[in-house]
């Protein structure tokens, strides 16, 4: 009998063995997999920054270079979005307001009207500028001696994030972050033959035709209202549209409300016009208000579409709440994430960000900071909610078109990140054996080879392979 026992025993410890040997033999061949991938001639000049992390008990299942300071590119974007849950609400609404700068007599304004931006990014169309206009004629107006002021001095500070780069600010990606933001603060410019349409027709923007070689473009110089349209015989042109910035967004949405007022029946005697930081903002009697969605709404927008102007805004929302001092809203929140990371165990030297979007080059993290973040937005009371912010693989936002038919579609929850030599992605991924990972995989200084006999891998595609590698991972990582 006890023969047997022992025979019995021995069995179901070389059984237990061999379960251990097979999982640390499949995890081997994860990382093995990557490792392969990494060591692939084509990365031989890039630095790739690789943490993965198990939700199930914290342990780091797979790292590669993960404390290098790297390039984020987007993924930046989930520490703006983490502290701003945080600090704001996911309730928190912005306002832009109407106000009164004058006295106000049997119907005539002998003034001005402000409207003052409460930093909504999602501003738009006509509706919340028909809705303000009805509200004043409730309240009386019928006649403003003065004009619209566009006043767009929230933020106390320069509309661009830190470190973007001069190329970037014609570009939608790059539109200026304001506290009175219309349309994305981007207008759609079209050629057809000598005809230069833009939308909206009430964006501040000159149009002037320059003679040059092919092919046509538009081109408008940083800080300038002048659009240049370049091209040979513009005349006879093959029709061409693009979309970029607009130069005066506070501008557009006082000429919108304005025209909305006229449309009320509300004579409105001066021109529009904006104010900016360093001018000392209009003052007034509050009159009406229009609420943005709320911030939840925002930023699900915003990560879902990787929208620069969203993020940026919600990061300068975000500092401007850490007091009422003239600090630039920026740099009070570059100092309160600082100390809100580190309060998490994400200390100073892991991350650096000076803006909200990471579209600057100033913007540094590791990759064990990002998966850090990940964990602890995890295990929070909201996490549901944290995950259906991020775009899903093969189903929507950015990863609408990537992974589609491999293990991660539908499955890895994540953030993209994209600029010039720099791809990344950060976010949650289940393995087939139900394990559950956050992930982070940097991939910078990487330029792709040349088409030559094979297609063409995309730095995107590259970054994809190791999540999906993830995601069919089997047996206990």
């Amino acid at each position: 009998m006890d023969g047997l026992k022992a025979r019995f025993l021995l069995s179901g410890g070389l059984a237990a063995c061999m379960v251990l040997l097979s999982s640390a033999a499949q995890a081997d061949g994860v990382g093995t997999r990557i490792e392969r991938h990494l060591a692939e001639p084509r990365f031989a000049a890039a630095s790739w920054g690789i943490s993965v992390v198990s939700l199930d008990d914290g342990r780091t299942v797979y790292a590669h270079d993960a404390g290098r300071l790297m390039l984020p590119a987007s993924t930046a974007k989930l520490y703006t979005a983490a502290f701003a849950l945080d600090r704001l609400g996911p309730d928190f609404r912005a306002h832009t307001d109407v106000l009164a700068n004058g006295a106000l007599k049997k119907g005539r304004l002998r003034g001005d009207i402000v409207l003052r931006g409460g930093g909504d990014p999602m501003l738009s169309g006509d509706a919340w500028a028909n809705s303000l206009a009805a509200s004043l004629r409730e309240r009386g107006i019928r006649r403003i001696d003065g004009a619209v002021v566009g006043d767009d001095t929230l933020f106390a500070g320069p509309p661009i994030g830190a470190g973007w780069e001069a190329s970037d600010l014609q570009e939608t990606y790059g539109a200026q972050a304001g506290g009175l933001d219309i349309d994305e603060n981007t207008m759609t410019v079209a050629l057809t033959g000598p005809r230069v349409d833009v939308q909206p027709q009430d964006a501040a923007i000159t149009v002037a035709l320059d003679a040059a070689d092919p092919p046509p473009e538009f081109y408008r110089a940083p800080g300038s209202d002048t659009l240049h349209v370049i091209g040979p015989d513009i005349a006879n042109a093959k029709p061409y549209t693009a979309r970029i910035a607009m130069p005066d967004p506070a501008l557009v949405a006082a000429r919108r409300l304005q025209s909305a007022l006229r449309g009320q029946g509300i004579r409105v005697d001066g021109e529009a016009r904006s104010v900016r930081w360093p001018v000392r903002p209009p003052g007034g009697e509050p009159m009406a208000s229009w609420p943005s969605p709320t911030l939840l709404e925002t930023l699900r927008a915003g990560l879902k579409r990787s929208q620069n102007l969203y993020l940026q805004t919600v990061f300068l929302l975000a500092g401007r709440s850490q007091g009422t001092d003239a600090t630039p809203a920026a740099d009070r929140a570059t100092a309160a994430l600082s100390d809100w990371l580190a309060a998490r165990g994400i200390g100073p030297t892991s991350v650096a960000m000076v803006e909200g979007s990471g579209l600057s080059r100033h913007d540094l993290t590791t990759a064990s900071a990002l998966t850090r973040l990940l964990a602890t937005m995890d295990a929070g009371p909201d996490a549901a909610a944290w995950r259906g912010l991020l775009p899903v693989a093969g189903v929507d936002g950015t990863l609408a078109r990537r992974m589609r038919g491999t293990a991660a579609e539908g499955n890895v929850v994540a953030k993209t990140g994209s600029m010039t030599y720099v791809n990344a992605l950060a976010g949650y991924v289940t393995t087939k054996s139900g394990q559950r990972l956050a992930f982070a995989i940097l991939l910078n200084n990487y330029r792709p080879p040349p088409r030559v006999a094979e297609p063409l891998r995309t730095a995107s595609a590259e970054v994809d392979a190791i999540a999906v590698m993830l995601a069919e991972a089997t047996g206990r990582l």
